[in-house]
């Protein structure tokens, strides 16, 4: 009898390459999806700490009767350290007493996002983007 049986039983090289290929092909189609999917969430969360903003400014005008207020004196959200790493949000011009318009500005990996860019929310609730997309598919 030999070391090496004829019935013994296993994969083949070639059948593990095929694995390997195939994986590899589902990989490739689905790792792009995936972080697509990962900006349009960031978006999505970066859009709802814009109404966030907007809702503090309302507040501060209904209580002061202007929209005056000292960008450093602003309460730290929630959502801004959640995405620090992947938005930056400030106003675009220190508020008038009329008016303002805070912006979210894509920081590091999310910089990826051509799609919608920066997003800016004003006191009369106008959305923007800068980017090539739609302003329904970035708010």
């Amino acid at each position: 009898m030999t070391m090496f049986s004829r019935n013994t039983k296993g994969f083949t090289l070639i059948e593990l390459m095929i694995v390997v290929a195939v994986i590899a092909i589902l990989s490739a189609i689905a790792y792009p999806s995936y972080v697509n999917y990962v900006l349009d969430s960031r978006r999505a969360t970066a859009t709802a700490c814009l109404v966030e903003h907007g809702q503090f400014m309302e507040r501060y005008y209904t209580t002061n009767l202007d929209y005056e207020i000292d960008p450093a004196a602003m309460p730290a959200f929630g959502c801004e350290t959640e995405l620090a790493d992947f938005y930056a949000f400030s106003f675009v011009a220190d508020p008038t007493a009329t008016a303002y318009t805070v912006q979210a500005v894509p920081q590091g990996s999310q910089q990826r996002d051509t799609e919608c860019g920066t997003l800016t929310l004003n006191q009369i609730g106008n959305r923007t983007e800068s980017g090539s997309g739609d302003l329904d598919d970035c708010w």
